[in-house]
């Protein structure tokens, strides 16, 4: 069984949804540099110096930047090889839509489409 381990909620202007998430909902919101933008964490839930949840069945999640492919918040499923579940995705009918990018120092992410026409994430961990 594979576990949901974070979600990304796309947004027009970071600035806009930080104010609105942290102002009603507490969260702690930290910036990171991405390519030519910028991704911003959502703290959802405690976390420890590696920025690890520490609450069981808890997940944090993020802002990026809403993108035609990239129009609803997503639900990001943890794999151990997103190409080996990749290859399962496309056979049972569904699609990649962003394929395998890394986060450095932190693992590796791809989106995909299901049968349904929902856009959900993948996050491999590094090794």
């Amino acid at each position: 069984m594979k576990p949901v381990v974070h979600f990304e909620i796309p947004v027009d202007e970071h600035g806009r949804a930080k104010s609105f998430y942290t102002s009603v909902f507490d969260w702690q919101l930290h910036d990171m540099p991405v390519e030519d933008d910028v991704y911003t964490f959502a703290i959802t839930t405690p976390v420890d110096e590696d920025f690890q949840h520490t609450e069981t069945g808890a997940i944090n999640g993020g802002f990026i930047r809403r993108s035609p492919d990239l129009k609803s918040p997503v639900i990001t499923i943890g794999v151990s090889s997103i190409d080996d579940i990749a290859e399962k995705i496309e056979a049972a009918g569904g699609l990649m839509v962003v394929p395998k990018g890394e986060v450095p120092d932190m693992g590796y992410y791809a989106y995909f489409q299901d049968t349904e026409g929902n856009i959900m994430g993948l996050w491999e961990e590094m090794k």
